[in-house]
């Protein structure tokens, strides 16, 4: 009797401690159930080094994201590509604005500003770069409803140049759908905001820079909401009959057939009739041996693929006395001239969209910003002032020019080293002009 008491006891003891797990494993699930739901429920994430230190990612603006269906999502953020060969991380589940950017860009060593040119680099996969880097972005370009006012060449320069996106706000959302965590701030306010101007011109490469940025309503579109475009194209005067070259020009004002002042495209375009608002021939502030540069001004709603430069390369024929002001007349008249004769492009270093006029658009810069911008184009206008002294000594340096051989330098095709230089000191000085006025007089 005792050897079977014996007997049971381990086996009591070994099923005892087998219903102790079960029960012990129950509990557990229970926990892990709830756990679970919790997380699934969390939208929180590791905070990750922040690239600038006004740029934070603030808790008290993040929400759980939930889709039409009722469905939740645990994690907020896409890998996506944004622009050809660049990787972009997004965050889509901060408060967000749709905003407006003033940019400025020196186009020499770009393929143009749009990037599906798939040439590397230009100014729009730039700022892609930079908007990635400082965490600015909260859709992809698609999505981030990304729109641009000119899609300027390879080569060419703008001061005016207006883009429009959704940006990562600061502000607490305006919505009153609480439920909506992919929050839109629809205010005006600026105060408390990202200094967007500050944030992305320390990202941006030395020949791209943001002027100023401002809040826009839903339905703006940065090409159709433009009411029109100014481009200057600068030039030196020597050797060239001004007078017979604004007498020309003024001849283009009014709504014209272009076709033959432009390039062909007639895949996408069919209709090449365009309107220019004003036209001028304005002196600059930058002489070189007693030879004056000058800007061509031209005003329109919209442009043509390459109509500026072959209006300034017709006007520049007629300056050097091989055209006559009337050849103005004949090609805009298509009935006269119903294909378009040839002749060579003017450059497009010179070239400059000098402004984008908008309804109602007033940019913002802080008065920090601004005075970085001032002393960083105060620091390239020097740089290219001691280039263009470089290559003055060289020309000082060479045999003298005989005697009235001076007539004959070309000074408009092609544009040379010093050239180039000068008009680089006037674009960076004039707009280096319109800072102090613009940000430092405030």
């Amino acid at each position: 009797m005792s050897m079977e008491v014996a007997d049971r006891d381990p086996i009591t003891n070994l099923q005892s401690l087998v219903d102790s797990l079960k029960h012990r494993v129950q509990e557990l699930e229970v926990v892990n159930a709830k756990l679970s739901s919790q997380l699934a429920n969390c939208c929180c994430h590791e905070k990750e080094k922040k690239p600038d230190g006004s740029v934070s990612f603030d808790s008290s603006v993040e929400k759980s994201r939930k889709s039409n269906s009722g469905s939740k999502k645990t994690t907020n953020e896409k890998v996506k590509e944004t622009v050809p060969g660049h990787i972009t991380r997004i965050i889509n589940h901060l408060p967000k604005r749709y905003v407006a950017l003033k940019v400025m860009y020196f186009g020499q060593r770009f393929y143009g500003f749009a990037s599906e040119a798939q040439m590397d680099p230009t100014i729009e996969s730039e700022i892609f770069k930079a908007l990635e880097k400082t965490r600015l972005l909260v859709d992809d370009k698609k999505e981030s409803q990304y729109s641009r006012c000119g899609r300027t060449d390879k080569g060419v320069s703008a001061v005016g140049q207006v883009i429009a996106l959704y940006l990562r706000s600061n502000l607490k959302e305006t919505c009153e759908n609480n439920e909506d965590s992919n929050k839109i701030v629809y205010n005006e306010q600026y105060e408390g905001e990202i200094d967007y101007v500050r944030v992305l011109n320390r990202a941006l490469p030395e020949d791209i820079r943001v002027f100023g940025w401002c809040p826009v309503p839903m339905d703006f579109n940065a090409r159709f909401s433009c009411l029109g475009r100014e481009y200057y194209y600068l030039f030196w005067g020597q050797n060239l009959n001004l007078l017979a070259m604004e007498s020309a020009g003024r001849k283009f004002v009014g709504e014209h057939d272009f076709r033959n002042f432009c390039k062909m495209d007639a895949l996408n375009v069919h209709n090449y009739r365009r309107k220019i608002t004003s036209f001028a021939v304005s002196p600059c502030d930058v002489r070189f041996d007693e030879n004056q540069l000058w800007a061509i001004k031209i005003k329109g709603s919209a442009f043509l693929w390459h109509q500026v430069r072959c209006m300034v390369a017709v006007l520049f024929l007629i300056g050097q006395g091989h055209e006559s002001p009337d050849v103005v007349d004949a090609l805009l008249d298509t009935s006269r001239t119903p294909r378009k004769p040839q002749y060579t492009m003017a450059p497009e270093i010179p070239l400059v969209l000098q402004s984008c006029e908008f309804e109602g658009l007033k940019f913002t810069c802080s008065s920090d910003a601004g005075q970085a911008l001032r002393v960083h184009l105060a620091k390239e206008c020097q740089s290219y002032h001691l280039q263009a002294a470089i290559f003055h000594e060289a020309l000082r340096s060479c045999l003298p020019i005989e005697k009235g051989a001076e007539s004959n330098v070309p000074h408009i095709f092609p544009l040379n080293t010093i050239s180039i230089c000068c008009i680089l000191i006037a674009y960076f000085w004039d707009h280096l002009c319109f800072l102090r006025s613009e940000f430092l007089g405030k």
